[in-house]
């Protein structure tokens, strides 16, 4: 997901509460040109959809949204041996350093413990894979997946996130967008965005 540049602003300065605002996810055209730079309230998302096709207009609310912080060794997902990672993983050492790592480099881990290096940026090649020291703990931005029954609305672009709390478009917050790439619509199924399980919405590292 993309966020808006104003959003952790906007969560200092108490405009947004992850925890118990309403947040809504709203579906939006291609006319619709994103502007993360500039684009703060919602207002500036133009050209959602209207209501047919299995969509209403102004979006469904975002279940389970929740921001946490995770201290390094007490993340779950823990590097093995002679095991496949991916770009963008996140791991800590079998037995926690105090430190997270990201993976860099696609590949597999060695077939026996790699010492992963404590400096901040420092990367360490771990068999095929490389990993990269960001932190001593990570704070996760999630939401559950939404979806949409009986789905044959479109086209549209983009799914847009905001806090809706405030009440007004001119005063509620833009969190953050999916940007499909190309237009899409509906099949008649249910239409679901995939948040990820692990890494949510987005996150942020806590640097030693």
């Amino acid at each position: 997901m993309l966020q808006y540049g104003s959003f952790l602003s906007k969560v200092l300065n108490k405009e947004v509460d992850f925890n118990s605002d309403t947040l809504k996810w709203t579906l939006h055209t291609s006319t619709y040109s994103p502007n993360r730079d500039t684009d703060a309230y919602f207002t500036s998302a133009t050209n959602e959809l209207s209501t047919a096709g299995g969509y209403t207009a102004g979006g469904v609310t975002a279940t389970s949204a929740t921001m946490t912080y995770t201290a390094a060794n007490s993340w779950s997902v823990q590097r093995a041996n002679s095991t496949a990672y991916t770009v963008g993983q996140i791991i800590r050492p079998a037995t926690g350093n105090g430190f997270l790592y990201r993976c860099v480099t696609a590949g597999t881990s060695a077939g026996t413990v790699t010492t992963l290096g404590t400096t901040l940026g420092a990367s360490t090649t771990d068999g095929t894979a490389v990993f990269e020291m960001v932190g001593s703990g990570i704070t996760v931005v999630t939401t559950a997946s939404p979806s949409w029954t009986s789905f044959t609305a479109g086209p549209f672009r983009y799914a847009v996130l905001s806090d809706t709390t405030p009440g007004s478009a001119a005063t509620n917050p833009l969190i953050g967008l999916v940007d499909f790439g190309s237009n899409q619509t509906g099949g008649g199924g249910t239409f679901q965005i995939n948040v990820n399980s692990t890494l949510g919405l987005f996150h942020y590292f806590n640097a030693p």
